[in-house]
Parts: structure tokens; sequence; C-alpha cells
């Protein structure tokens, strides 16, 4: 069986041991990296050498915008616009088992509205520490 974008959801962490997936969420990704450092030298080898470095990840969320009273919404405008705050994020499936998480940073918020169309949020979180896998 394929594995559909809406069975994937981005949690934030509540407490200890309680997570509460951001409301509405249109789309998510999660992205992970690795600098690589090379370690041939151009007297030694003709072809170039590299080892792993250092790692990174990041998860952007888009998620359709709630009313502020409404208590589905999970956030308010006040928090969603807290950029530089940090949160427990865990990227995961419906039932929030079997994900990976971490502490990330939110980096990016983004909030539109157009006339007649829902408001849509962007929010880009940096990690600041390994994923948990």
């Amino acid at each position: 069986m394929a594995l559909k974008g809406n069975d994937i959801l981005v949690y934030k962490r509540i407490s200890s041991t309680t997570w509460r997936p951001i409301a509405a969420t249109r789309s998510n990704e999660i992205e992970s990296n690795c600098e690589t450092i090379e370690i041939s030298s151009p007297t030694t080898a003709s072809w170039r050498k590299f080892i792993a470095g250092r790692k990174s990840w990041s998860i952007t969320v888009n998620y359709l915008l709630m009313r502020v009273d409404d208590p589905q919404s999970g956030a308010s405008i006040q928090e969603l616009l807290n950029v530089g705050n940090s949160y427990g994020i865990q990227f995961a499936g419906r039932n929030a088992a079997g994900g990976v998480s971490g502490t990330a940073i939110l980096t990016r918020c983004k909030i539109t509205a157009t006339r007649g169309n829902l408001a849509v949020g962007t929010f880009t979180f940096k990690g600041t520490d390994s994923l948990t896998y």
C-alpha cells in the first residue's frame, strides 16, 4: 500500500509525554543533509575522495490557519509568529508512533490570506540537534 501525504503529520510537543498535531496540515516536508569533507589531495590522487561531515535537518509545514477561538486550531496568531522559539517536533504517522523527533527552532513564518480564500501558513523549523528515530 502506498503511503499518502495525509498519512504523515507534524506534531508539536506539549509536555514530556503529549504531542499535538499541527492542525489542518496541507503538506509537510522533512529534509536532512550531510556535508562532505574532501580527504584527497591533488598530488596524491586523480579521483577525489570524501568522508561524511556534519548533518542538519529541517521541517517545513504548510497548513490551513484556523480561527483563534477554535479549540482545534492549536495556536494563536501570536504563537505562530514566534520565530526564534524552540519547539519539540515529531514527524510521524497519524497515530504519532514510529516517527522521528527532535528539537527545532522556528526560523520562518509566512501567512498568506487572500480575499475569498482560506488563510494558509508556511512554517520552517531548523533542527538544533540530532533526530531521534
